[in-house]
């Protein structure tokens, strides 16, 4: 690898004014000069030749770790030159080292680490239990210690076979007797087999209170080789936890204003696997440590999307929140970053627009970019505007939502029978709604339903994941209504209601493949997202009569 991974730009940059921000990594719009700066990097993907990974950009390649996620970051150097640096996150074709991209915060791949020390350590001691559990020699003690309690136990039931069997004759014995015998003679016959029957008994007591002690000693037997197994275990253990908190010690993160955290210090609980490994965090660290300033950042995936998650290949993405949002909110300090988006309070300039209403419901148009429901930062929803346009509302007033970038029709209820009236209808599905969307891509069948089970990703909330052992059934139909030569106009029908079910549908490489326009989440983002709730069916709560409201779409 080179000294330096600064690499100037080879396209010319005199036109493009500097950033007066630093990106705010959670949402973003790249900067034009990281724009060039990653069509850059990209073509180096395509013409390197030093190493090799197929990234399932011609075909399907079944394995996992197959695409990737590349940044790159703007910056000057001392000389006040514009540049830029490149990374990729976790490893690359089996190494976390190659030219042009900056190294890794901890390299724990390389030889005589730390790390290689105390993982081959840990595969010794996976290697010595392996063989305490599955040698001959310790095969074959467990075989007799089994083989002893097996023979303990056959022991006392041909005991108590035997003593039953006594029983039974002296029983037979008495009946037998007692009519040829004389009183007398026959009470001593009766003492004589009391006699034996206490015999009996007390033999099988002593048996039983043998073969206790006998288990006894048969488990203490076990329980020293069990000790062995679970002593190496422990020791596996201690020394996987230490190495795993000398770790979390070693990455060690600077920020702009040169304080240093690791991940202990930077993560509440213990951090998640993989954190630190990420493109952005490498490419602060190495900008800090070789006097560079960070002018703009973003991040591309390259290759297949993985079978989970929504990845298009060559699309922007922003960092992930689960690892990079703690360890950036330390490495970001001391630079002036982006407002964020997320908890900026957009000004009060769109209002919902109602098309019908009565004593029980309302039924309204939702702007594109206004929240359903107070959010934990931006109070500005569809329920806060109403309840403050009419405070005398009794029942519950949200009975669904829409997602707050989706524009369309909401029913909302101004009574607590309405709203049960329809909550039901929504429980037993038999409220239909139709969306339209634009896709960002040709969808060629003319409709179809699409089965994708979702759930919440737990690393990137509020993304959902396709997820077939713990995701909820989402089942959507749709048709096609217009083709052009680059976009799909498309009718969806849900027929279940997850979150971001239809964008998730949408854009899955099992699902149509093609994003809705404006989708930041899935897709690219747009002046808005090209999702409208056009058309919705139900009972009313009071009249019981079927009604349909249908507003067109403004894209």
């Amino acid at each position: 690898m080179s000294d330096s991974c600064f690499t100037h730009f080879t396209s010319p940059i005199n036109s493009y004014s500097l950033p007066l921000q630093f990106t705010f990594p959670f949402n973003y719009t790249p900067h034009p000069l990281c724009i060039i700066a990653a069509n850059e990097l990209q073509l180096h993907l395509q013409t390197q030749n030093e190493w090799i990974h197929d990234f399932g950009i011609e075909k399907y390649v079944n394995a996992t770790n197959v695409g990737k996620m590349f940044g790159v970051l703007l910056v000057q150097n001392q000389n006040k030159e514009i540049g830029y640096l490149s990374a990729f996150s976790g490893k690359l074709a089996g190494s976390h080292n190659h030219s042009k991209f900056v190294p890794p915060i901890v390299n724990m791949l390389e030889e005589n680490s730390f790390y290689r020390q105390g993982e081959l350590e840990v595969i010794q001691l996976n290697q010595l239990l392996y063989e305490l559990e599955n040698s001959t020699e310790n095969q074959e003690t467990l075989k007799q210690i089994e083989q002893k309690k097996e023979n303990i136990v056959r022991a006392t039931q041909i005991l108590k076979a035997e003593i039953k069997q006594a029983k039974i004759t002296r029983s037979e014995i008495r009946l037998d007797q007692k009519k040829i015998l004389s009183p007398t003679e026959y009470e001593c016959l009766e003492r004589e087999l009391n006699n034996q029957s206490i015999d009996d008994h007390y033999k099988l007591k002593k048996h039983l209170l043998q073969s206790k002690n006998q288990l006894i000693e048969i488990d203490n037997e076990f329980l020293i080789y069990q000790k062995k197994i679970e002593d190496v275990k422990l020791l596996r253990k201690e020394k996987s936890s230490n190495l795993q908190q000398k770790l979390f010690d070693a990455y060690s993160f600077v920020n702009y204003k040169g304080e240093y955290k690791n991940l202990n210090q930077i993560f509440e609980i213990q951090p998640p696997a993989g954190a630190g490994d990420c493109a952005a965090p490498k490419l602060l660290q190495y900008a800090y440590t070789h006097n560079l300033k960070p002018l703009a950042m973003a991040e591309f995936w390259w290759g297949q999307s993985p079978n989970s998650e929504i990845r298009k290949h060559k699309h922007f993405y922003p960092s992930c929140r689960s690892k990079c949002e703690p360890i950036l909110g330390h490495m970001l300090q001391g630079l002036d970053v982006e407002i964020n988006p997320i908890i900026h309070q957009k000004s009060s300039n769109i209002t919902p627009q109602v098309i019908y209403e009565d004593d029980s419901i309302i039924v309204i148009n939702k702007p594109s970019e206004m929240l359903s429901v107070p959010g934990k930062t931006n109070t500005e929803s569809v329920y806060s505007y109403f309840m403050s346009k009419i405070p005398n509302i009794t029942g519950p007033l949200i009975v669904h939502r829409l997602d707050m970038s989706t524009s369309g029709i909401m029913v909302l209820t101004k009574t607590k029978e309405a709203h049960e009236h329809l909550q039901k209808q929504f429980l037993h599905r038999t409220v239909k709604k139709l969306y339209v969307a634009i896709l960002d891509g040709i969808v060629s069948k003319d409709s179809g339903t699409i089965h994708l089970p979702l759930r919440v990703d737990l690393d990137n909330r509020p993304q959902q994941l396709v997820c077939y052992t713990h995701g909820k059934q989402a089942i959507t139909s749709y048709k096609v209504i217009e083709r052009t030569q680059t976009n799909t106009r498309i009718h969806f029908f849900p027929h279940t209601g997850r979150t971001h079910q239809l964008r998730v549908h949408a854009a899955h490489l099992h699902g149509l493949n093609c994003p809705i326009i404006g989708d930041d989440l899935y897709g690219k983002k747009a002046n808005r997202l090209h999702l409208h709730a056009q058309t919705i069916w139900f009972t009313h709560p009071t009249s019981l009569k079927k009604v349909c409201y249908t507003i067109e779409p403004d894209f």
